[in-house]
């Protein structure tokens, strides 16, 4: 995906193109995540979609949820929503600063493990 060791760094326009293209893979993967969540919540705990917005944001944010579940299925999927919106922030940032990990250890000539 990345050149190689041996190929000089790519131009800038092209690593800020690149960079482009991550954030918004990342937006995707946040936006499809956010989406679930509320869906989770509006099925779940009957909640307008105004609140089921921010206790799946505020879970994907890492800050928890604004109301607690009340049913027994919603404290199931909070509990798995907790846990997948923590994978989730750990993903979205790899996703971010992998090209620019990835350029300063190419710029240093730096060896990538095969």
């Amino acid at each position: 995906m990345y050149e190689s060791k041996r190929h000089r760094p790519i131009p800038r326009v092209r690593f800020i193109r690149r960079l482009l293209g991550h954030f918004f893979a990342a937006m995707s993967l946040l936006a499809m995540s956010l989406f679930v969540g509320m869906a989770g919540y509006e099925y779940f705990e009957h909640l307008a979609w105004r609140d089921a917005f921010i206790n799946a944001a505020m879970l994907l944010g890492g800050m928890g949820p604004v109301n607690a579940p009340e049913s027994d299925g919603g404290k199931i999927f909070a509990g798995l929503y907790a846990l997948y919106a923590g994978l989730v922030f750990l993903i979205v940032l790899a996703i971010i600063f992998t090209p620019v990990i990835h350029r300063v250890l190419h710029t240093f000539h730096w060896e990538e493990s095969e």
